[in-house]
């Protein structure tokens, strides 16, 4: 039976079913649309940094076919194969998405899905329709990622831009269709059949349903088979594409007609070089004396006469009542243009998209997604920067107990809930944020160090083994379960191995592996406090603990 995954659910393979030789099915229709299905390689900094494995209407499968664009059957409007025992090393995610061909938006698709077959079994199922989109013209429908080994997480997110800002997002370059050069003249073709009537090829002997056979002897692992298909049902018509979208860097396209002779220079004046990105002999017309030649395509409009041409001239330079160079009259000056210049300038602060659900937008700043998973998130109070959609805020008590124990331990947090749908930002104090996910395990973190977490995790005082010192940190927090917590650090911390020697300063000290062994260490001696002064370095913290365990030590001390 199926598993019902919603967005952001996630398991591993190996727990849905033992096999490796995968079907992915992806349906998705609305009213006059098409639909653009692709599944993209990403590397571990989740780049397309191959293009050979973005799989699409262009280019079905990878070099080693682990992954294969197989095309609508069995009721999907896409399938694909994916052999994840065979997918290379470099390869750590695979992201299927959809995105709109031409005019439309997902808001407009009815009932979908994307769904998982193994061994012609469906196993898992992620169903979505247009009420969980606006205006975006793309969606990330679902994921296989490596993470110790291959899971699957149902993502659902969206994007404004269509496959152009997916491609862009993933690293891929967007390349304009070339025309195609005039071919010499040649003989009549001879009769042939067009390329719609010719006979189809025979379908894959895993994805079309077979006629009865004999019973075969039931096998331990599910190999590869697509579902039986349905009752036919009207689908619409999926548009032919002729043109690829992504491409490699292309070289300067020649025109098929000579470039015009260059007009000659003013008298006196060397004739003009062509500039940057002007086809080789087409010249620029010349100027009059003292004025810039007119500015090429990518480059900014020349000058008004008498001017220096822009970068020349000091800000605030230019002669009174006279706009900067490409400035709209009546624009005061300092006022920043909009167009280009301006949408270059802000794009590398622009919020990153991901499929997840915590998502660092920069070192300071990080976002939480509280559709995906349906579980609201306990924040630090006042961290809350900004937020989108419908959130509600409230106000997390710790009960009489809690407050208790946290003022006799320091490790009191004041927090809020944030739930609802939407996206929350974070930051507190412009603090470097890390998150952790913990799947069963555990991690120890002074509440001081706490800016977020999931409202699954379990979390608890805990008291740090040995005598007591003033000044010295006695207790902590332990966090355990399934969630992510968000950590934050002054600076870029560093993770250490625990060994038997591994000693740490109780103020610098972040977190640490919940089955670490800590004991506080003293090195205050008698006679050593005998003589004025001494080192700072009196009480620490000592980590021991079997290969694996770790402590967190940022460059500051609290």
């Amino acid at each position: 039976m199926a598993r019902e995954f919603q967005r952001g659910h996630k398991a591993k393979i190996s727990d849905l079913t033992q096999g490796t030789d995968l079907y992915v099915g992806v349906q998705i229709a609305g009213q006059g649309l098409t639909f653009d299905i692709s599944c993209f390689g990403l590397d571990a900094n989740e780049q397309l940094s191959d293009d050979r494995y973005f799989i699409f209407f262009n280019q079905p499968k990878s070099p080693e076919e682990s992954i294969q664009l197989l095309g609508a059957q069995a009721g999907d409007t896409e399938s694909f194969r994916v052999t994840l025992d065979r997918i290379p090393a470099n390869i750590h995610k695979l992201s299927f998405t959809a995105t709109v061909d031409g005019a439309g938006q997902m808001s407009q698709v009815g009932p979908g899905y994307i769904r998982i077959v193994a061994g012609g079994e469906e196993v898992v199922r992620y169903a979505f329709n247009g009420s969980e989109f606006t205006t975006e013209r793309a969606v990330m429908l679902g994921d296989f990622y490596l993470k110790d080994v291959w899971r699957f997480a149902a993502v659902g997110q969206g994007f404004d831009g269509g496959l152009d800002a997916l491609l862009k997002n993933f690293g891929g370059e967007v390349a304009e269709e070339e025309p195609a050069a005039p071919q010499p003249q040649a003989a009549a073709p001879s009769f042939a059949p067009p390329a719609q009537a010719a006979a189809p090829a025979p379908a894959p002997s895993f994805g079309a349903p077979a006629a009865p056979q004999a019973p075969q002897p039931p096998q331990p692992t599910p190999s590869f088979g697509a579902p039986p298909a349905p009752a036919p049902t009207p689908t619409p018509q999926q548009q032919m594409h002729s043109a690829p979208t992504m491409a490699a860097p292309l070289a300067p396209q020649g025109g098929t007609v000579p470039p015009p002779a260059p007009a000659p220079a003013p008298y006196g004046q060397p004739p003009q070089q062509p500039q940057f990105g002007q086809v080789p002999g087409q010249m620029p017309p010349a100027a009059p004396y003292g004025q810039q030649p007119p500015g090429q395509f990518g480059q900014q409009a020349p000058a008004p006469y008498g001017q220096q041409p822009p970068g020349m001239q000091p800000p605030g330079m230019q002669p009174p009542g006279m706009q900067p160079p490409g400035m709209p009259q009546g624009v005061p000056q300092g006022v920043p243009q909009a167009g280009a210049g301006l949408q270059a300038a802000l794009q590398p602060y622009k919020e990153t998209p991901t499929g997840q659900r915590w998502t660092p937008q920069n070192q300071q700043l990080m976002r939480v997604d509280l559709t995906m998973g349906g579980t609201p998130v306990l924040a630090r109070q006042g961290s809350m920067v900004m937020y989108q959609g419908k959130v509600d805020f409230g106000y997390k008590g710790a009960g009489f107990a809690g407050r208790i124990v946290g003022n006799a331990t320091g490790q009191e947090m004041q927090l809020m809930r944030c739930s609802g749908r939407g996206q929350v930002f974070l930051a507190e104090d412009g603090s470097h944020l890390h998150a952790i996910e913990l799947q069963g395990d555990g991690i120890c973190v002074s509440a001081e160090n706490v800016l977020a977490f999931d409202e699954s995790l379990q979390h608890e005082v805990r008291r740090i083994e040995g005598h007591g010192i003033p000044g010295g940190a006695l207790f902590t927090m332990q966090f355990q379960g399934t969630g992510t917590v968000i950590v934050k650090t002054h600076g870029v911390p560093v993770v250490l191995p625990v060994t038997p020697t591994t000693f740490a300063d109780c103020n610098a000290v972040v977190a640490w592996s919940a089955a670490s062994q800590v004991i506080i260490s003293s090195q205050v001696r008698l006679r050593r406090n005998a003589y004025p002064g001494h080192s700072g370095e009196t009480v620490n913290l000592q980590f021991r603990g079997a290969p694996g365990n770790f402590i967190v030590v940022q460059p500051y001390e609290v």
